[in-house]
């Protein structure tokens, strides 16, 4: 029964906290380029991303909070821009069901991004990206319970909630934008930084009939990079700060690469590793990149304060990404992958 009240609790918040509460997020953000920072649009090793991303929380409390996404994003114009530059365009798809789909979000989003190249050799850039969203919401008051419904033998749905939810369904355009750096440190490292600014527009998101609950802007602060150890295998490393009015969220960590095999152009290498989300989870992570394939796999395992009744079990996600490479001429080997 105290799980079922919490996670009741959670979903109310949501779904009548518009402006407070946070959008939702993925332990492997670094799998998810489009929903972290528009400016990794189409600036990859390769000539077409296709992403797809799988997050199931809270599995252990009640119904699991679930969150999806799909993308695909290319880049354009390769034979007309000059050959430092890259020039990409991508669309997003993201599915969200909380609270045993009492409040759904989907969002579709078109995004642009061109990325300057800062030396002769395209070695540094400086990417702008910008992306528009269509964002539809629904809360089903089927699946909401109140306290007004509580009598002396439990719930009652025959009860007036005496809430006054006046339009279940919503909709209404989003707009984002973001910068990202990228540049090559000696011959075989990288590094990356980024910042991201999300709802700048900052749209009216309410049930109740009122146009004055505006949607909070969202920041992002993020960077990562790649360094050689032991021969071929890599560290990755990736942080990134995020946040939403009064929510904040601090991520930090890495991953071990094992190049399995010594095919430099088919490697396929094993990912180990761990991220860590400050006062939150601690999130273990394995990998496997193969042929056009990365296949990532993490489990939020949660130290908040919701402990006692998660018993330490926070979330499953899965991520895949395929990238396909046509042309050698056009594939950026140091481009960010964690």
């Amino acid at each position: 029964m105290k799980k079922a009240l919490l996670l009741l609790t959670i979903a109310l918040y949501v779904a009548f906290s518009p402006a407070k509460a946070q959008d939702p997020h993925f332990t492997q953000f670094f799998a998810s380029p489009l929903t972290l920072n528009p400016a990794f649009t189409g600036y990859f090793s390769g000539d077409l991303r296709l992403a797809g991303n799988y997050r199931s929380q809270w599995r252990s409390i009640a119904s699991p909070y679930i969150t999806g996404t799909l993308s695909a994003d290319f880049g354009i114009l390769k034979n007309t821009i000059s050959y430092t530059d890259t020039w990409g365009v991508g669309i997003l798809a993201l599915y969200d069901k909380t609270g045993a789909g009492a409040l759904t979000s989907n969002y579709v989003g078109i995004s642009t991004a061109y990325h300057k190249g800062l030396d002769v050799e395209g070695n540094h850039t400086l990417g702008l990206g910008l992306q528009a969203a269509w964002v539809q919401k629904r809360i089903d008051q089927s699946k909401l319970q109140f306290e007004n419904q509580i009598g002396d033998n439990g719930y009652d749905p025959a009860l007036p909630s005496n809430e006054s939810i006046v339009t279940p369904n919503i909709s209404y355009l989003d707009y984002n934008v973001g910068l990202l750096y990228s540049g090559l440190v000696g011959e075989s490292s990288n590094l990356y930084m980024g910042v991201s600014y999300y709802h700048f527009t900052q749209p009216t998101e309410t049930f109740m009939g009122q146009d004055n609950n505006r949607l909070s802007y969202r920041y992002t602060v993020h960077g990562g990079g790649s360094f050689p150890v032991n021969g071929n295998n890599r560290i990755h490393i990736s942080a990134h700060y995020m946040r939403q009015n009064q929510a904040t969220e601090t991520t930090f960590g890495g991953a071990y690469g094992f190049l399995l095999n010594d095919m430099q152009d088919a490697p396929t290498t094993f990912y180990v590793g761990a991220w860590c989300r400050l006062k939150d989870a601690v999130n273990p992570y394995l990998g496997l990149e193969f042929s056009s394939f990365k296949v990532g796999l993490s489990y939020d395992l949660n130290t908040s304060t919701l402990k006692p009744a998660s018993n330490y079990r926070g979330g499953m996600e899965l991520s895949v990404i395929y990238i396909s490479t046509r042309n050698e001429k056009n594939n950026r080997t140091l481009c960010p992958k964690f």
